[in-house]
Formats: structure tokens, sequence, C-alpha cells
């Protein structure tokens, strides 16, 4: 695209202020002219390519603009005769060097706002006008029929609009109106504004009328106007703008949408905490202190604050920004409501939605892919649990025994009614699922080898934390091996239970003999594991059965305060009970001594809680240990039946997912 500025009139109106140069020179705040604003501006959206048409005071309009120093290519076209001829005539001049490919035109005394040139520059054809400016006695209004401009002059009062001079065309209406312009120069009509030439040739432009209502742009035709423009000018500067960013990672896209909203003021950037980033997405790679640094070295970032969740409210009563920057990527989809109320608490003070085409380049799908690789690596995976539990108080984890059910727990995110998410932190793989899914019983028949052999499953294609189901822990010889295998495969934790001899489920409690360990040989066991490990990250989590075998509240209490001074790092405390009383005891009376310690819950009985709740009770880990399982082996013998019953699939492809489905949960790469 082209730019021209025509700065070939005489500015008699301004007075002494143009005596020694051309109008556009004169200066709007110190060190800024009204053309090295309009060419800066230029710059900063790409056009480079620039003809300028010039009168009065070639030479030192020339000499000035090079002495700029900006990084444009600017050819001048001077007007021998501009004291007897208007701007049509320096136009046809040029028209050589503004001919094959679309062009952006302004009056060399024009000022407007960034979000003005950005907004013009997004249309094909077009003309900037205000519904919120009372028509000029003398100055350019347009004439607008049918979304389209059909006269421009200063002269039309019916149908019509303010208009300033400031144009986008396409190549072809402009190469239109420029063969108008050619024809009325070439038969000797050269006093008359460009327009005239353009009136009679809009039957075959489509021109339409770009309205930006109460926004800067004006010219300035006299001192008076020189010191509005000035004003509005330094309000426009000091608009407050906002953009909010949960990405750890930089690219190309994320710059130039931080170099658009820079133009249109004092860029705010909003640095969304960890919690709200892992809400929604990804865990970050990045902490947010990093990443709040990482912004503050930006030029143009004029102020870094942290956002704490997805919706802006907060953001928007505290900083009252003139302007919220986001992609267009937001207005369908789950984060509509979000959008939706942005508008409505806008709408309340006159701020304003600015909205860029979202990019979609394969390169920055790319750089996302990368991201979760470097999330999936052990190092990276094993020590979230700990940080996740610090930042959010309470995490979710959902049973996966396999790697598709890893990638359910991986990808499934629902959004409420406000456009919030959720989705679960990480995954249990369970002693008793993977038995189950291996159809073989739940008594530590399957070894550590072939456990070990679903947990790589699952982190091949996952990048959340895993808690992996220790059973008893074995022998305290063996319990050493297996927690050096577990950190080495990136497990976040190991939950060991504080029983011994041949494992018998929990489920069945005192209906089959179950030995419990002596707090001694538990602490020996979870003592003989710390000192094992080889990172700070990894977790040993006591799992209590006092409950479950009916030795009383006092027996599990004296257990956890034991097994936490042995070092464990968290406390396990089941039951087999529907109601949650006894466990709500338990958690109320060692809270009260010990307000630190991790608690882990897993309510596959009592269900009824709502996780919020056990947060505001002192839960850190909710597991959901296994409901996955549950679902399929039905889903599995419904679908044999319907089958042997009709001796066809027919009936029972109705309720099953299309294997097309099923193959795009797996990613082509992590």
């Amino acid at each position: 695209m082209k730019a021209l500025i025509l700065n070939s009139g005489l500015g008699k109106r301004m007075g002494t202020l143009t005596s020694e140069h051309p109008k556009c020179m004169t200066e709007l705040s110190v060190g800024e002219t009204i053309v090295s604003r309009q060419l800066k501006q230029l710059a900063e959206v790409g056009i480079t390519d620039i003809v300028m048409t010039t009168g009065p005071f070639v030479d030192i309009l020339e000499g000035y603009i090079k002495s700029l120093g900006l990084d444009i290519d600017i050819k001048f076209v001077n007007n021998p005769i501009y004291d007897q001829t208007n701007y049509i005539y320096s136009i046809y001049m040029a028209r050589e060097l503004l001919k094959g490919d679309d062009l952006i035109m302004m009056h060399g005394d024009l000022v407007f706002e960034n979000s003005v040139l950005d907004g013009i520059l997004a249309q094909q054809s077009a003309m900037t006008v205000s519904s919120t400016v009372a028509l000029p006695e003398k100055d350019f209004k347009a004439v607008i029929a049918d979304g389209e401009i059909k006269k421009v002059g200063i002269e039309f009062f019916d149908d019509a609009m303010a208009a300033q001079p400031l144009y986008r065309f396409t190549k072809e209406d402009w190469e239109i109106w420029l063969d108008s312009i050619c024809k009325f120069c070439e038969e000797g009509t050269t006093g008359c504004y460009a327009e005239n030439a353009l009136n009679v040739v809009t039957d075959k432009t489509h021109i339409i009328p770009f309205d930006v209502k109460d926004s800067l742009c004006g010219e300035v035709d006299n001192p008076e106007d020189l010191e509005v423009m000035s004003k509005r000018l330094e309000e426009v500067k000091a608009k407050k703008v906002y953009l909010c960013f949960s990405t750890d990672i930089l690219h190309s896209g994320h710059l130039a949408i931080l170099n658009k909203a820079a133009r249109l003021g004092h860029l705010i950037v909003g640095v969304m905490t960890d919690e709200a980033v892992a809400s929604y997405k990804r865990f970050p790679l990045v902490p947010c202190e990093e990443r709040k640094a990482m912004f503050k070295s930006i030029k143009g970032v004029w102020q870094v604050v942290e956002q704490a969740t997805l919706s802006y409210k907060d953001i928007i009563e505290k900083y009252h920004p003139d302007y919220i920057v986001h992609g267009d990527n937001w207005q369908e989809g789950f984060q509509k409501p979000i959008r939706d109320e942005v508008v409505e608490l806008l709408s309340a003070y006159g701020g304003k939605l600015v909205e860029f085409p979202y990019s979609s380049d394969p390169k920055y799908k790319e750089v996302d892919q990368r991201s979760r690789l470097e999330l999936s690596l052990p190092d990276n995976r094993r020590g979230r649990l700990r940080k996740l539990i610090a930042m959010k108080g309470l995490v979710t984890m959902m049973e996966a025994h396999d790697g598709i059910s890893g990638l359910i727990v991986e990808n499934t995110v629902v959004h409420d009614e406000t456009g919030a998410s959720y989705q679960f932190d990480g995954m249990w793989v369970s002693s008793l699922c993977d038995s189950t899914a291996k159809g073989k019983p739940d008594i530590e028949l399957v070894d550590m080898t072939s456990r070990f052999r679903t947990i790589d499953d699952i982190t091949e294609v996952t990048t959340k934390p895993i808690i992996f189901d220790g059973d008893t822990g074995g022998l305290t010889e063996h319990f050493v091996y297996t927690v050096r295998s577990l950190e080495k495969l990136g497990v976040s934790a190991v939950i060991i239970e504080d029983k011994k001899g041949l494992k018998k489920n929990s489920l069945f409690g005192t209906e089959v003999k179950q030995t419990q360990a002596t707090i001694e040989e538990m602490s020996e066991k979870i003592a003989a594991g710390k000192r094992a490990q080889k990172s700070a990250d990894f977790m040993i989590i006591a799992r209590i059965e006092s409950l479950i075998l009916e030795q009383g509240m006092e027996d599990a209490l004296t257990r956890a305060f034991a097994f936490v001074k042995a070092g464990a790092d968290g406390i396990m405390i089941h039951s087999r009970r529907a109601e949650p009383d006894e466990i709500i005891e338990f958690i109320n009376k060692f809270r009260e001594q010990d307000k630190i310690t991790p608690i882990v819950i897993v309510p596959t009985s009592f269900h009824s809680v709502k996780e919020e709740e056990w947060k505001k009770i002192g839960v850190n880990v909710v597991i959901y240990a296994n409901q996955l399982m549950r679902a399929e082996v039905p889903a599995m013998q419904q679908t044999a039946e319907e089958i042997l019953i009709n001796h066809r699939a027919q009936e029972a492809d109705e309720h099953l997912m299309g294997f097309k489905q099923i193959i795009r949960l797996i990613p082509d790469q992590i």
C-alpha cells in the first residue's frame, strides 16, 4: 500500500505560524509536528512507500523530513503553481507515482489518533466521517446513500455527515478517481477540490463512510484549531489501554498486537496469574513474576499488573481503561460471556473495546506444541503437583488407566455461563483400575514393571501431574526402588497405605481380614522413601486406614501426626461411609494442630460434598479414583449385549462415539 500526503497549500489562515515553513511543520507538542506525527504513524503500520506533494518552502520541508531519520521511501512532487491551483493539480502531477496499488490519502494538516488510522486501514475503500460532530459550515461533508459515499464537498447538507480528508482506497476505486482527476486537469479545471472529480464517478466506486464518532480526526486551519488539536492530542496520548496476556512464550503475533495497543495510549499489560492460566489452559511454563518482568522490558509498555481471573471486572473497575484490546477470537465460544461483560462494563463510562484479527499462523501452533513438550518432560511434570497445591489450595485428580483415559483427563474442559473454565489438574494411576483394566484382581498381582508401563503410556500423550497408587509400598527395600523409579518417570507423588501382608481392597473394610502396619513400621517406610528420593519435588503421601478398619478417630490422628513427623508430604484419610461426617471430623481435628501438611481425600462413597466445601474445610487434593473405569465397563457390556440381541451393530452404534472423533483425541505429537 502507498500513502499520499498533500502538502502543497499556502496555509494563509495560520498567520505568522506559516511565515517560514509549510503548515505541516507546525508543532503540535514539543518535538512533534503535524507531518512528523503522520509519517511516524504510517511507518508504525508498515506503510513506508510515501508520495508527498509540496508547494511553498519545498527545500525546508524536504530537509526537515530527511532529518527525521525515518525508515521510509518518500518521493516529493512539487507543484510550482501551487498559488494558482488547488491540490487536484498536485495529485495530477504525481499521477505516475500513484498507480498500481491500494492507497491511503490524507491532507497534510490532518491530525488523527492511531485508532482512526487502524480503523480505516481495516476497510476496503472508505472516507472518515463523524456521526457525532455537527455539520460544519465551510468544511467537508459527505452525502451518504445506501451505505456508500455519493458526494463530498463543502456545499452539501442533506443526507450528509461531517467528513475529513482521510481516505483509504482499493487500487480499482483509486484509479477510477485518479482517471477523473486527470480528465479535469487536462481540460483545464485545476482550481477546484479533487473531490469534484470524485463526485462524477461515485456510481462506479464503492466508498463507504468510516464513522470515527468522537475520536480525534480534524484539520488544523488556524491557530484556534491548533490549540484545540494540541490539547486533544495530549488527552489521546494519556488514554489508558489494557491488554491481557496468559502466554509465557512471546512470538511475533504477540509483539504485533502489543505494538498496535501501545499506539492507542499508555499501555497497561495484564499478566494472568498462574492460577488463572492453569484454570483454563495448560500449566504456565514461566511463573507469573517472571512473565511480568518479561513484559516490563518491552518498549511501549507503560505498566504491568496482575489479572487474577478470566473476568476483566476487577481490572476495569480499578483502572477504568479507555480501551480494552483483545483478539477477535472471543466473539464466539466459551469466552463470549467474558467479552459481553467487558462490553457492558466499558459502556458504563464510554470505554471502547478494540479487537484485532486473531492470528492462526501454523508457526504459533508449533510454539504451543513445543510448550506442551516441555511440560511433558519428567523434570517439568514432577514438581507441578506441589506448585498447584500452593497456587490453588485445592486440586482435583481423575483416575486414568491407559493412554486414552489419560487424554480424556488431559483435555476435558467445561465452561459455565460466565465463561469460567474447569478441568482436572492431574491424574491418579490407581492400583485397582490398573489391575481391573488388565482383568486381574486388586491384590498387588500386577507387578511394578507392568504398572510402570501404564505410566509410560500415559506420560507419552499427556502433560499433567500424576499421583501413583503405591498400595502398601511392599517391603521397605522394594519401596526405595519404587520411589526412585517413579521420580525418573516424572510422577509427582506416591500414596502408600498403612497396611501389610497380602493386599485386600479397602472397599471390603472389615469384611475380610486386613492387617494394619504399626506406626513404627509405616514411619520407617516413609523415612526410607524420603531418604531415597533425589528431588525435593517428589511427594510421599501416607494413607491412613484406621477409619476403614474401624480403629477409631484417635488412632487415625495419632498415625497422621506420626507419619508427618517421619517425613510424609501429605496425609490421605479414607472412609467407606456414605456420609462425610467422620472425614470432616478428622480434618478439623488434624487442622487444629497442623495447618500446612496437604490432606488428600478420595470421596468415592461420601460423594455429595462439593469441591469448594472441601477446600473451605482444609482439603488440598480430591481424587476421583475409579469413575472412568466404572463408566467404561457398563458401556462396553451394554454394547456387547445389544449386538448379541440384535445380531447386528446398528442399535449399538446409535449411542457410540464415531471412531474419527476418538482419533481426534489422539495428538500427532505432544
